[in-house]
């Protein structure tokens, strides 16, 4: 055992790793697969508590999607691609999103001196004030999510390095076609 154990660490140092045993393959697949539904489904759950929050304060003119939008641009000046780029915006229809919300006053948009054809977009006082009101929720959140989630700062930093390193995975996959 010593030496398949010695042979799967020098592998792995190479890049090779050799396959899982059959139960220790079919347990991380089980979790994995677990772990791909849970992320899709806490984005949607972050969706509806921002819904649900948004309605509580008569905020009825813009969606979940949207508002979550205007408080990941924040006080930043950016392009619509920077939007996608940087992670700001998980969606297909950034477009249609930056469009409605400037049409209702939340995003202004101004041509780039130096490329007429590039806009850049901020946030106007309205944007800013739903941004504050995203603010004040993940606030509350954080006050409560210890003690009644029974998450600390140790699981979400645990957490979040894992989550970072599936990222970096997923992107290498996209960006180097493995």
């Amino acid at each position: 055992m010593a030496a398949f154990d010695g042979a799967r660490k020098s592998e792995a140092f190479y890049g090779k790793t050799a396959p899982a045993p059959q139960p220790e393959r079919e347990s991380l697949k089980t979790s994995y697969l677990q772990l791909l539904h849970l992320v899709e489904r806490l984005h949607r759950q972050l969706l509806d508590v921002i819904k649900d929050e948004l309605e509580r304060i008569g905020q009825t003119d813009i969606n979940s999607v949207q508002a979550l939008l205007l408080y990941n641009i924040g006080e930043a000046e950016l392009t619509p691609g920077e939007l996608r780029s940087r992670g700001h915006y998980l969606g297909s229809n950034v477009s249609y999103n930056l469009k409605q919300l400037i049409d209702k006053g939340y995003i202004q948009d101004q041509r780039s001196s130096v490329d007429k054809r590039s806009k850049r977009v901020s946030l106007t006082p309205a944007g800013l004030e739903v941004r504050a009101r995203l603010a004040a929720l993940y606030d509350r959140q954080l006050a409560s999510v210890e003690q009644v989630g029974g998450v600390d700062l140790a699981l979400i930093e645990q957490t979040n390095k894992a989550l970072q390193r599936l990222e970096r995975f997923w992107a290498d996959q996209v960006r180097f076609r493995l």
